[in-house]
């Protein structure tokens, strides 16, 4: 294994330059194993991976790869089993890029998951049973269940192996995509009165060091003669059906013909190569041949499925065919669109280009079908933009000014390339919070008012109003008299403000007015709001005589 990772260190080094990396790394790792030294193959140091911003992106919904900041080494985000990633794929290759923002750089990462001998050969049924004339002439060929190893290469299924009776043999015929097809092979002519059953071990094993085995025991019944095995129409069947065929939907029909008559001509079908997906998905009706749909079809679960089909008499003669399935995509997958982080409430004073939310967009489908586009609706004082990869950003287009719209609904929109087209949508609530950037302003300049003398204390002189356009305590406004002196005496002996009485602001008298004392008060009124802004404006108020003097001699 280490000379693996030496080469693929060195072939990492080379492909580097081209913006290409290639690493390979065995299944069932431990998370944070080492993959490959990244900042050294890409020529950066330690420093500038913080510096430049350099992180790791994989598509899909599962992060298999991340990057250690203190080493700049590529290890393992989670631990990968190659056989549930590749099941079909003989070299599996995982895809993520390393983003260099500082630099704006890409570069394309492959890393190849080796395979590890970690699964044994197994029988989809370890009770086999065979039915075998006992006129069957010795050589004759009985295909038996095939034993299935998720492993690939070496670790994959090796051989296998027959023991029990010497009246059997095993033969392993290579087929056409190079897979092993075990055959029983009688070796010597039955007797039924001499023995009508036969007991039959059959070993599979793979070539991983430790090699390892499964076992089925074969029960071979001996029956009577039968001299015509079934023939199918054609060697290999094929169709191909919409993703979105109706469940119960007859996909096609296999036929054998058999020159018997009776019970040794009637045929039956079954299959023989299938795996447990494939029993959930496809039903043989046994006598007809027809081969229907069971379950839904999903062209992102599978898009192709091989099976194999064996027709068998009465006397348990047989013939097979291979079938193959295609699969092909509709558009039957909505854009999904994800609020991955969003503001709840954003300043007014907000500078343009201030991120709100980030989204996510992605299509299950293929294709045009999984082409997205998004759109904000309305947009006013903001816009869409698009980020990395299928992530989109919503952002301040200008200045927001609260006292104008206090709340915002956004709507994000995605649709596909899909005819017709899918959409889905996401609504964001966005408040405006206040700045106090409105002072208060008196409904007037100046206030005048006229009042008897001799007053009762406390009468009320006037009203004034300031209003602020800010909202909560930027608006709450407190008034007060500019302090002066008159006749020697504080303003405040005269008169008084209420100092916190919300927009309107009452002016009364502190002790009775004389008219023969002074007969007119000037004076300054402020307003301020909670922020500290304020406003002035000016008060005049004249004082009426009464005749409460009598003339003196």
């Amino acid at each position: 294994r280490q000379r693996v990772l030496l080469w693929g260190v060195l072939l990492a080094a080379w492909e580097a330059a081209w913006g290409q990396l290639r690493y390979s790394v065995p299944e069932e790792m431990p998370k944070g194993s080492f993959v490959g030294d990244v900042a050294k193959d890409l020529g950066l140091q330690l420093p500038e991976l913080r510096d430049r911003g350099v992180r790791i992106i994989q598509r899909g919904r599962t992060q298999y790869f991340g990057l250690h900041g203190k080493t700049g080494h590529l290890v393992t985000a989670e631990r990968i089993d190659r056989e549930q990633l590749c099941r079909l794929v003989e070299k599996c290759v995982l895809r993520c890029e390393l983003i260099v923002e500082g630099e704006m750089k890409v570069y394309e990462i492959d890393v190849e998951i080796t395979d590890i001998n970690d699964n044994a050969p197994t029988f989809k049924d370890i009770e086999l049973e065979e039915k075998i004339s006992e006129l069957t002439a010795p050589g004759s060929r009985f295909p038996l269940a095939r034993a299935h190893d998720p492993d690939s290469g070496q670790n994959s299924l090796q051989n296998y192996e027959l023991s029990g009776d010497e009246h059997f043999s095993l033969a392993v015929q290579e087929g056409p995509g190079g897979d092993q097809r075990p055959e029983l092979v009688l070796a010597k002519a039955l007797d039924r009165e001499e023995a009508a059953f036969h007991e039959l071990v059959l070993r599979a094993s793979d070539g991983g060091d430790p090699a390892r085995t499964g076992t089925a025991r074969i029960r071979v019944t001996v029956l009577d003669v039968n001299d015509n095995a079934p023939v199918f129409g054609q060697v290999e069947y094929t169709v191909r059906v919409p993703e979105d065929v109706p469940v119960g939907s007859t996909l096609l029909t296999v036929t054998a013909t058999d020159a018997d008559e009776g019970l040794n001509g009637n045929v039956k079908y079954s299959l023989k190569k299938e795996t447990d997906m494939a029993l959930d998905i496809f039903h043989l009706d046994a006598e007809t041949g027809e081969i229907t749909l069971v379950r839904t079809l999903d062209f992102e679960e599978g898009n192709a499925y091989e099976l194999e089909v064996q027709s068998r008499d009465g006397g348990q003669l047989f013939d097979t065919a291979k079938i193959l399935i295609t699969v092909t995509d509709v558009n039957d997958n909505a854009p999904e669109l994800t609020v991955t982080s969003q503001l709840s409430e954003v300043s007014e004073d907000a500078p343009p280009g201030t991120i709100v939310a980030l989204l996510h967009a992605q299509d299950r489908d293929s294709g045009a079908n999984g082409e997205v586009r998004c759109s904000l609706d309305g947009g006013g004082p903001f816009r869409l933009q698009s980020s990395q990869g299928s992530y989109y950003r919503v952002v301040t287009a200008r200045e927001l000014d609260r006292e104008k719209e206090a709340e915002y609904n956004l709507t994000v929109r995605v649709t596909d390339g899909g005819s017709p087209s899918l959409q889905s949508s996401a609504v964001m609530t966005l408040q405006v919070l206040d700045v106090n950037d409105n002072a208060p302003v008196f409904a007037q300049e100046r206030y005048s008012a006229r009042l008897w003398e001799n007053n009762a204390a406390g009468a009320l002189v006037l009203r004034v109003r300031a209003t602020d356009a800010d909202w909560g305590q930027n608006a709450r406004v407190r008034y007060r008299l500019w302090e002066g002196r008159v006749r020697g005496a504080p303003l405040s002996s005269y008169v008084s403000v209420q100092a916190d009485t919300g927009a309107l602001g009452e002016i009364t008298t502190t002790n009775p007015l004389d008219f023969e004392e002074t007969s007119r008060f000037i004076f300054g009124l402020e307003a301020r709001d909670g922020g500290g802004l304020t406003d002035h404006c000016e008060v005049q108020i004249d004082v009426t005589d009464e005749n409460d003097n009598a003339p003196e001699i």
